[in-house]
């Protein structure tokens, strides 16, 4: 993913409306939701609803599809995915990290903390 891209994905997520929708539509899968659903789901006003829908399609972040009368909407994995990689793809300089690892490290300070006190 290119810089340009990922600020693009991020500033349509960071918007509270917009945040609640992906984060809704990641959570039924690719199936996704008809707009009606998701209004209700979110009480969001149809008006604002499209607004947010068009803004995270234009990043790129969500995709649409025709079923019948219904416009139905679900998350772009492979969009989030290469989000998340360009977030991560210099973390910890290159070592594995993570809850694991990252648990590891804490510890591993909070030894060399006590060690030090004592």
């Amino acid at each position: 993913m290119e810089t340009k891209s990922a600020i693009t994905a991020l500033a349509a997520l960071a918007q509270e409306s917009r945040l609640a929708i992906f984060r809704l539509l990641v959570s039924v899968g690719p199936e996704g939701l008809a707009a009606s659903k998701i209004a209700e789901q979110l009480e969001v006003p149809s008006s604002s609803l499209s607004f947010h829908l068009k803004e995270l399609s234009h990043a790129g972040l969500i995709v649409s599809r025709q079923d019948g009368r219904f416009i139905i909407y679900s998350a772009n994995f492979a969009a989030m995915n290469d989000l998340i990689g360009f977030l991560t793809e210099s973390c910890c300089g290159g070592n594995p990290c993570g809850p694991a690892s990252l648990s590891k490290t804490i510890a591993k300070k909070t030894v060399a903390k006590s060690a030090v006190k004592s």
